[in-house]
């Protein structure tokens, strides 16, 4: 057996070799992706309802989470703002392979801290076909705890990040991406999709 004071020299050098994390604290790792923290929300917990504006050529309507519990499963996209480079490419690229998602039976809703009308003005002029909802108050991202403070230096807003809720409204999977310019693993969103449908 190894002397205490050996251990505990081979546990400090383990410890030092984890980069720690922007507040920091040490970084815990999700299964499905290596470089994602850990998550407050968890698959198997109650996904957080929420009732949001979006803006269509209608005008203003409601998007509730609920209203897809026991008729299809839930892919939630939240991003930190529109107009914004990663933001667009992600989203553009999702709208491109919608169809994807509809054949797993999942609706696509992106969340971010924009106003519905911005969010309606960036998604006619990138052509985004993804729902998109705004949490203008920030109540939904503080609900899933993935606000990124102090993005840039403007302000608070939901870091990038995605969940997959059931028709039972449980969730199934949750990714914080390291760093804003770090897409989610859609892979991995697919393949829980896949098990679910």
């Amino acid at each position: 057996a190894l002397p205490q004071f050996r251990l505990m020299r081979l546990a400090a050098m383990r410890d030092a070799s984890r980069p720690p994390s922007a507040a920091g604290q040490r970084t815990f790792i999700q299964p499905f992706h290596s470089s994602t923290r850990f998550m407050a929300l968890q698959p198997g917990n109650k996904a957080p309802d929420f009732t949001l504006k979006s803006k269509t050529a209608e005008g203003l309507v409601d998007i509730k989470l609920s209203e897809n519990f026991g008729k299809r499963n839930t892919v939630l996209l939240f991003f930190p703002l529109a107009f914004t480079g990663v933001c667009t490419a992600e989203l553009c690229d999702v709208t491109a392979g919608l169809a994807q998602y509809t054949g797993l039976n999942a609706d696509v809703i992106g969340l971010s801290v924009d106003s519905p009308f911005a969010q309606e003005a960036w998604a006619q002029k990138e052509k985004i076909g993804i729902t998109l909802a705004s949490d203008l108050n920030k109540t939904t991202t503080k609900a899933y705890d993935v606000v990124f403070p102090m993005l840039a230096g403007v302000g608070d807003t939901s870091a990038r990040a995605a969940f997959v809720i059931d028709k039972a409204g449980v969730v199934q999977y949750a990714e914080q991406t390291p760093t804003p310019k770090d897409l989610p693993n859609f892979q991995a969103v697919k393949d829980v999709l896949a098990k679910l449908k």
